[in-house]
């Protein structure tokens, strides 16, 4: 028999969740919570992964779990199935629970626009840009959505 020690904060809340969804009977987020624990057990259990997972694991698979609803459901939107799309926001929306707050665009516009003006940004460098959000905001922007403003505002 194979026992898998809960060591992380999140780890322990996402068990507690998970029996907390099916006390309720809440189908959705009992579905949530249930493959962000699969894919913590996958990570967990590839060939050479760390037996135990940060916290900062665990939210860098959630956010791809994230992704992964978030493209689903446009692509259900654009073949017309509302009610599919409908359902994998819902997923995504509990998930999201697990992740810091997300930067808005203003935000981002604004951190930007602050180092630009600190001259932090020189013109057409995006890899400054990119490096500082990853060492000053992990897991909190969409790098799309950095990569779009930083191109527009530096170019």
């Amino acid at each position: 028999i194979l026992k898998i020690k809960l060591k992380s904060n999140m780890e322990k809340r996402i068990q507690a969740d998970l029996v907390s969804a099916m006390k309720n009977k809440d189908s959705v987020r009992l579905a949530s919570v249930r493959a962000i624990k699969t894919s913590i057990t996958v990570a967990k259990t590839a060939p050479g992964a760390p037996s135990e997972l940060t916290d900062g694991d665990i939210q860098k698979i959630i956010q791809k779990l994230v992704k992964q609803r978030k493209d689903s459901a446009e692509q259900y939107i654009a073949a017309g199935r509302q009610e599919l799309a409908d359902n994998e926001i819902a997923e995504m929306n509990v998930m999201e629970e697990y992740l810091p707050k997300q930067l808005s665009e203003q935000d981002i516009r604004d951190i930007i626009f602050g180092r630009i003006v600190q001259s932090d940004f020189p013109p057409c460098n995006m890899g400054i840009v990119m490096k500082y959000f990853k060492e000053n905001y992990s897991g909190q922007y969409d790098g799309k959505m950095v990569s779009t403003i930083a191109k527009e505002m530096l170019g």
